[in-house]
């Protein structure tokens, strides 16, 4: 059986193990990784033979001559900062390499009409990892819906975040896209794909750790609170660093298990042909990118979180 070879983008990331796991519990190779920091032991656990570089310029020389030898890489893994995503993926594109990438594709919706114009010309395709699809709980709640119903749904996610997050790339919204990009676009992806498409979109509250609002979907109506703030976990006397929480009516959403080999599931549906492209993450990107730029309404007195107490 033949192995792919894998090149990897962003070894030194928080995500990143997951690929060199999902990469070899398929029984594949990373021949080449990149990152600017290299601090990057993680790679012994799974590839010590793989090649390593601290600069793009020397990483794409090295898997072009790999490409004119005739043995380039089959796939290029992207765990970048999401900002670079879009230059990384035409990188994947040129040296002839299916690409598979983080979300989000791309921090501007408007960017991706031309990544699909490089995909056409290469032949190549650009796979998204939604691996909340693949996720059993989830696969369940969807054959599970009433497509006549509308459902009421609360959806918390706040994950509380050192000091270091306001140094790094991720609290810059021009580098990340802010909150609804880099931590939203996972939910909003989901909820999506099993209640149908927005209809209505309200932002109540936007700070730079804390987003609230309101979405309505063809089959739910959906309040939302999005926060990397530990403050409203201590406040509101949660003991966890992270709070997940959907609730659909009075029903608790539980999906806080069987997250380990979500990434590997994803390689296995790419490397079958499967996978989600472009199109499957382009409304979940278009939403992320319309709650950045929505207008701060103000809530009606009936609507409100309860974790949002002290901020009141």
């Amino acid at each position: 059986m033949k192995k792919n070879k894998f090149g990897l983008i962003g070894a030194a990331g928080y995500v990143a193990p997951r690929h060199m796991r999902a990469i070899k519990d398929t029984g594949n190779i990373l021949n080449a990784a990149l990152d600017p920091f290299d601090s990057v032991g993680i790679i012994d656990s799974y590839f010590p033979e793989s090649s390593f570089f601290t600069e793009t310029e020397r990483f794409e020389r090295h898997i072009d001559k790999m490409r004119r030898s005739g043995k380039g890489l089959d796939y290029l893994s992207i765990c970048s900062p999401n900002y670079l995503h879009d230059s990384h993926i035409r990188l994947g594109l040129r040296n002839d390499c299916e690409v598979i990438c983080e979300k989000p594709l791309v921090i501007n919706p408007k960017n991706v009409k031309y990544l699909k114009l490089l995909e056409k010309e290469s032949g190549r395709k650009i796979n998204n990892i939604l691996q909340l699809r693949l996720h059993e709980s989830v696969i369940d709640l969807k054959q599970s819906i009433n497509n006549n119903k509308v459902y009421d749904i609360e959806l918390t996610y706040i994950t509380s975040r050192g000091k270091w997050y306001d140094y790094s790339w991720k609290s810059n919204i021009s580098k990340s896209g802010g909150l609804s990009m880099n931590i939203g676009i996972h939910f909003f992806d989901m909820l999506m794909w099993i209640f149908g498409p927005p209809l209505e979109n309200v932002v109540f509250l936007k700070e730079n750790k804390t987003i609230f609002g309101f979405l309505k979907l063809e089959r739910a109506n959906i309040k939302w609170l999005l926060s990397i703030d530990g403050e409203l976990l201590r406040q509101n006397k949660i003991s966890k660093k992270m709070y997940r929480s959907i609730k659909i009516g009075k029903k608790e959403f539980e999906f806080s298990h069987g997250f380990e080999d979500l990434h590997t599931k994803s390689y296995v549906e790419i490397l079958k042909g499967g996978g989600f492209g472009i199109d499957d993450l382009s409304p979940s990107l278009e939403l992320a990118s319309k709650i950045n730029k929505s207008k701060i309404h103000q809530a009606p007195n009936n609507f409100s979180h309860p974790l949002l107490r002290y901020l009141r």
